[in-house]
């Protein structure tokens, strides 16, 4: 049985830019992701966060405005009746070599452990719409999902994706996702 769906952040819940979401003007939901993340949450399921940051470790952008673009996404996601068990996020750039950083699982890890389910965690899945994302969630042993809604090519990350996990389910985007796991239309 499904207990927690970690979800990556910019392109699966909210759309994502090539030069980053700098500020809580450029953060805007994907049609659809705000009541998905709600019906996860009404079917008893916990949503958390598991996102590279590395705008701040990139100096693009401070802790205030990170903390505010958070801010606006957690008061729209508990406006469309949704709540966010857990977020983990990582600020480090690619060069910085830290085990946060997807592709490495230490967010997933670190979020397994802060749900109790470091010791099952098949019982959780992971949402997102890279390939780095797909490794993690692969190296943490944690099943994963595509969403083609990033800006990434999505036929080319899902077919490097079935390497790991020649198995993984693609959707158009988060609310389908949703739709495929609950097993409705509601």
């Amino acid at each position: 049985m499904l207990k927690a769906v970690l979800l990556d952040r910019d392109g699966v819940i909210n759309f994502d830019s090539p030069d980053y979401i700098l500020a809580p003007d450029q953060w805007h939901p994907i049609p659809g992701s705000l009541a998905a993340i709600a019906r996860l949450h009404a079917a008893g399921i916990a949503v958390t966060i598991v996102s590279n940051q590395s705008g701040l470790g990139r100096g693009m952008m401070d802790q205030k405005t990170f903390n505010d673009i958070h801010g606006k996404m957690m008061l729209a996601i508990e406006m469309a009746g949704g709540f966010i068990t857990h977020v983990s996020y990582c600020p480090h750039g690619p060069d910085e070599h830290c085990n946060c950083r997807k592709p490495k699982p230490g967010m997933v890890i670190e979020t397994l452990e802060a749900l109790g389910l470091s010791e099952t965690p098949e019982k959780a899945l992971f949402i997102g719409d890279s390939i780095r994302d797909v490794e993690a969630a692969h190296a943490a042993g944690v099943p994963a999902m595509l969403v083609q809604s990033g800006y990434g090519d999505a036929e080319s990350i899902l077919q490097q994706s079935q390497q790991f996990m020649p198995g993984i389910q693609s959707c158009s985007n988060l609310a389908e996702a949703v739709t495929m796991i609950l097993g409705d239309e509601s």
